[in-house]
């Protein structure tokens, strides 16, 4: 485990433990048995740390979903395993969930922002996939409608995981959800959601990651993992990268074989990309 890697995941048990505001480098490095120099050559404050976590957490949710929809052969079981997947894991990370809503409210960082704007993208077009594939040419036309409903249902039910203690049955709210998203597929006739209207929302901030970008992912990501099955096989990709050489099933065994990895999660979705699967 890097130095960085043992100071998120010790603030991350205190700002669950008293918050965020309430919790000091002092307490973290305390937490972590590291000097609060040891703190600052990882990260430069308190809210670069805040903003690393939301990052992280971010990217696995994000390439989570992606690899689950990307994965899942059974149609009649996509939409929900996709709904249970969503909640439980806001039922298990609910106290990352609040400091994440709490920085989106209070936070007037331009990167930040654009940056959490590009990962709602990337959901965006993760469920479109979703939604051509269960229901084909008869949501041609409202397709980008039910898509913004999908994500309406995710963001307002997670608020019961996020500001409730109540236990809630996940199962349930899922069939419930794949009911709901059905009956829309079904009777919606007046689209709002344009092709046209999802091209302005998406301009200027989903870009495609360049091979110089990708490399720069992986080197980073090679530095927190320990020799490995999943270093050798980011090493194989990195290689495929530069000099392409590898067949098609063995560039995805590779990929299968980082994807599972807690560290390799982004990478992976990012080089899934890259490469077509």
């Amino acid at each position: 485990m890097t130095k960085k890697q043992l100071i998120m995941e010790n603030a991350l048990e205190l700002f669950a433990e008293q918050g965020f505001e309430a919790t000091s480098v002092q307490q973290i490095t305390d937490r972590c048995g590291i000097s609060k120099g040891a703190f600052y050559l990882a990260f430069k404050s308190k809210d670069e740390l805040i903003l690393a976590l939301i990052d992280h957490f971010t990217t696995q949710f994000t390439s989570n979903i992606d690899y689950l929809v990307n994965t899942i052969k059974d149609d009649d079981e996509l939409l929900y395993k996709f709904y249970y997947f969503v909640f439980d894991s806001f039922e298990r990370h609910s106290d990352f969930a609040k400091i994440l809503i709490k920085e989106q409210m209070q936070s007037f960082n331009e990167d930040f922002m654009l940056k959490m704007r590009s990962y709602d993208q990337m959901m965006e077009q993760t469920i479109l996939l979703m939604v051509e594939r269960l229901f084909g040419d008869a949501v041609d036309r409202t397709k980008h409608d039910l898509v913004y409903s999908i994500k309406g249902f995710m963001k307002m039910y997670s608020e019961l995981f996020i500001f409730y203690n109540t236990p809630l049955d996940v199962d349930v709210l899922a069939r419930s959800l794949v009911e709901k998203t059905e009956i829309l597929a079904k009777h919606i006739i007046t689209p709002f959601i344009t092709n046209e209207l999802v091209q302005q929302f998406q301009h200027g901030i989903c870009k495609e990651v360049s091979v110089d970008q990708l490399l720069d992912v992986i080197e980073r990501t090679l530095h927190d993992i320990d020799a490995s099955i999943e270093k050798d096989s980011l090493e194989l990709l990195k290689q495929e990268l530069l000099e392409p050489t590898l067949s098609r099933p063995l560039v995805k065994g590779l990929l299968e074989n980082i994807q599972l990895h807690p560290h390799c999660k982004w990478v992976a979705y990012l080089l899934r990309k890259h490469f077509g699967f």
